[in-house]
């Protein structure tokens, strides 16, 4: 690849953009962009060519219309070494662009919102962008494509430091980069339009799943297994990946499993309640009007098993919780907060894990299962028993109010 000359800038983030656009300014790279991407670069006095102007076409159809023209997607896809695409670009005066940067209308923030109208939804549909992008990035070889703000500063210093080009090996990263960032872009606008056509069907005739990694972990299930941990889009419910982690080392595939599991069970209750799960199974689970009373239940129901257990309070951590949970080695603790006295206390514990989480939000979606060569899905269960003495008596002796009661609380 030669020396980039020409590139193109149309973001919707605008964040850290004017840096990357000076570097680029101050290599003597020509810059095309659009709408107010244009206007914010030369409010802070960079020099902007509009795409209009460079096409000779004008944006049309309130912005829909920018950049889909061959002077854009020619200049993209010119093989820079194939004769004939010289030719044909020289004859219809298309120029090279070497760079494009863009990144999307906000979508999955729009349809967030509670309140989104249909209209609104559908114009934050990029259309131009991810045509671009893919362009450009079916091209890689002669094209760098930046989709994330967070690769400006890679690119500029390589650009910097290499005369003005990109290595091959960046350049096919960013390619794969956007590549997996339109495909997930379009799932996320498949399923929500699929949702909007069939509000009361949970199972559309097909599933498009596109979670975003967040993590490498250490290993998995065993030591000899690869790990990693990834966010859900457009999850408004309980998400313990969004968990604020306040103290402690980094997380593990058991972990993870375990913080799942406990967190399952305590949601169970509306009364304060502690419970402990060690390797996916309940060691101790009990209810009292004082949290610390709870925690010292539920511990007191198998303290061996409780040992290097994962704990889930569904009230704040006080103090005197603090101390009891201090009296034996955990590895985490979820709760919806910790008090200053707690958190002073638990401090000197620091690899205990300290997630603070707000375990009575809704859980979304639904129960997936890997099979071979598939994937069971189903509701979550949500089946309550109101009131067990509606329930049919089998026995010929009827239970006793305690026996109701001890029934009602292990049926959660």
């Amino acid at each position: 690849m030669a020396k980039v000359q020409r590139a193109l800038i149309s973001v919707s983030d605008k964040s850290g953009i004017i840096e990357f656009a000076q570097g680029l300014n101050k290599l003597g790279v020509e810059i095309l962009s659009t709408g107010g991407t244009a206007k914010a670069l030369k409010d802070a006095g960079l020099n902007v060519k509009d795409v209009s102007e460079h096409t000779g076409f004008p944006e049309m159809m309130d912005g829909r219309l920018k950049t889909l023209h061959p002077k854009v997607h020619g200049g993209l896809l010119y093989r820079r070494d194939n004769p004939k695409d010289r030719e044909e670009t020289e004859k219809h005066g298309i120029k090279p662009i070497d760079i494009v940067v863009v990144n999307l209308y906000p979508f999955e923030q729009t349809v967030s919102k509670p309140d989104v109208k249909f209209e609104e939804a559908i114009e934050n549909i990029d259309i131009g962008g991810p045509t671009m992008l893919r362009a450009a990035s079916k091209n890689f070889k002669d094209v760098i494509v930046i989709v994330d703000p967070a690769d400006y500063s890679k690119v500029i210093d390589e650009l910097n430091t290499n005369n003005g080009e990109a290595r091959d090996e960046t350049k096919y990263y960013l390619a794969r980069k956007v590549f997996a960032h339109t495909a997930r872009y379009d799932t996320l606008i498949s399923n929500w339009l699929n949702k909007q056509a069939e509000p009361n069907n949970p199972f559309q005739p097909s599933i498009n799943l596109s979670f975003s990694r967040i993590n490498s972990l250490r290993y998995g299930e065993n030591p000899h297994m690869k790990a990693a941990v990834y966010r859900e889009p457009l999850n408004a419910g309980l998400s313990l990946v969004d968990a604020k982690i306040l103290q402690g080392k980094d997380m593990s595939f058991n972990n993870y499993l375990d913080s799942s599991a406990v967190i399952d069970l305590a949601k169970e209750f509306t009364e304060p309640a502690a419970v402990i799960v060690k390797h996916n199974n309940p060691c101790g689970v009990a209810v009292d009007e004082s949290i610390s009373e709870a925690y010292k239940k539920a511990f007191a129901t198998d303290p061996v098993s409780a040992f290097g257990g994962v704990i889930s309070i569904n009230r704040p951590v006080d103090e005197a919780t603090a101390k009891e949970i201090l009296s034996l080695f955990c590895e985490i603790i979820i709760a919806p907060s910790f008090d200053t006295a707690a958190l002073k206390l638990l401090s000197a514990k620091p690899n205990i894990r300290l997630l603070e989480l707000d375990i009575t939000k809704d859980v979304t979606g639904y129960d997936m299962r890997k099979i071979q060569g598939g994937l069971l899905v189903q509701e979550k269960d949500r089946g309550m028993i109101e009131d067990l003495k509606t329930l049919k008596v089998v026995t010929k002796r009827k239970p006793t109010d305690d026996e109701y009661a001890a029934m009602a609380f292990a049926w959660k």
